[in-house]
């Protein structure tokens, strides 16, 4: 099985079909949500990725075939000063799972952070999606600890959009 990864070309109807198949893919599986991608997301997932300022689009490939995704944004860590990588999402389709494409996807994300300058790869796992947290754990991912204190965790607080008034 030849495996590389590439930054995506948003422009490329490969690269741009990929990431949304891939997203949906997992959007789809029950650890993912259970839900395929709405319609208006799919249309406008690849654009709104070009278009936001500090995102990293990584594609695993097979051959010419895209087999998993990593979407990442570059942030700030305001304790260190520093740039940080944000894993935001890392995805593989259901056949080619357990074969290395998350492992070098992930690969490819952390030279690309050394690369950047970042202080850290930062991201966020279902608790109960046992393999995932494996393959993180395997790669050198832990609870993220704040001096002597406790773990931290990532919280999220859904917005409803308000309309201007």
């Amino acid at each position: 099985m030849e495996l590389s990864v590439r930054e995506a070309d948003f422009t490329d109807p490969l690269h741009a079909n990929g990431i949304v198949e891939i997203l949906d893919s997992y959007a789809a599986d029950p650890i993912g949500g259970g839900k395929p991608l709405a319609p208006d997301v799919r249309e406008r997932l690849v654009s709104a990725l070009s278009g936001h300022p500090g995102s990293l689009v990584l594609l695993a490939f097979v051959g010419e075939q895209p087999v998993g995704v990593a979407v990442c944004f570059f942030g700030l860590s305001t304790f260190q000063a520093r740039p940080l990588l944000n894993i935001h999402d890392l995805a593989v389709i259901p056949a080619f799972r357990g074969k290395g494409a998350g492992r070098a996807l992930l690969a490819e994300v952390e030279r690309r952070a050394l690369r950047s300058g970042c202080c850290k790869l930062t991201l966020e796992v279902r608790d109960d999606n046992v393999r995932a947290r494996s393959l993180y754990r395997n790669f050198g991912f832990s609870d993220l600890p704040v001096g002597d204190s406790a773990a931290m965790r990532f919280l999220s607080k859904a917005l409803d959009s308000i309309e201007a008034g």
